[in-house]
């Protein structure tokens, strides 16, 4: 991920996690070869957050964000309680509700918002099985997912999120175009329904985009952002309780 003024940073990483991209050992199954390749974009995506995050000031917190009716200091909570659930689910405890519980921030905002980013991180790089089941229950508590579908909804959620923080403290955000190529399927495969308009969607209804527009201004419309939304607009979208 790029930041247009060439600002740098993020949280101490995991050792135990690599950022060698997946096709440099070569695997030999392809199906492992996708899903170590996924994985690694998740990380890039997620580590992209942190690198916004660390840019937070104490007096930011009160901006309004992208999503409708929170602050950045509501943001940062979902954001951070969502890797502390979908870490436990990777990791096989996902049906519990406190690990998605919200808490309030505490002391050091950006400290613990990384350090809940690498956790996620290392839960998934432990994964080796695409489709072992992960517990997700604020989609369902009707059926599991494979975990490889379990990656793919976090990871656009922090390219989406990314995008939320920076454009909330006045940041360009680039991605890359890799995560971009992968994270398109998965925003068209989210479902546009009434769901969309139910308190605590993760997404609002997808608005109308130009056919010119790049990859992530695509993302952004199908998943209920408006692209050219700032700050001093206030909420992106109309308020409803819960929204992300």
């Amino acid at each position: 991920m790029h930041i247009n003024d060439g600002a740098a940073g993020g949280a101490p990483r995991d050792s135990r996690v690599t950022d060698s991209h997946p096709t440099d050992s070569h695997p030999t199954d392809p199906r492992a070869a996708d899903f170590g390749r996924l994985k690694w974009l998740h990380a890039q995506a997620v580590r992209g957050s942190v690198t916004l995050v660390r840019r937070v000031r104490p007096e930011d917190l009160t901006r309004p964000t992208p999503c409708a009716a929170w602050t950045l200091a509501d943001l940062l909570a979902h954001m951070t309680v969502q890797h502390h659930g979908f870490a436990a689910a990777a990791r096989g405890d996902g049906r519990d509700p406190v690990n998605w519980a919200v808490r309030p921030l505490g002391l050091d905002p950006v400290a613990a918002y990384g350090a809940a980013a690498e956790l996620v991180i290392a839960a998934f790089a432990a994964v080796d099985d695409p489709d072992r089941e992960c517990h997700l229950p604020e989609f369902t508590t009707a059926q599991a997912f494979p975990a490889r579908r379990a990656i793919g909804f976090h990871l656009i959620d922090y390219v989406v999120h990314s995008w939320d923080v920076a454009r909330t403290l006045g940041l360009g955000y680039d991605p890359g175009p890799e995560l971009l190529r992968a994270a398109l399927p998965i925003a068209r495969a989210v479902p546009d329904d009434d769901s969309r308009l139910a308190p605590g969607s993760a997404f609002r209804p997808g608005l109308p985009a130009d056919g010119t527009t790049g990859e992530l201004d695509r993302i952004l419309a199908l998943l209920g952002r408006s692209p050219s939304w700032h700050a001093s607009e206030g909420p992106a979208v109309p308020a409803a309780p819960g929204d992300a």
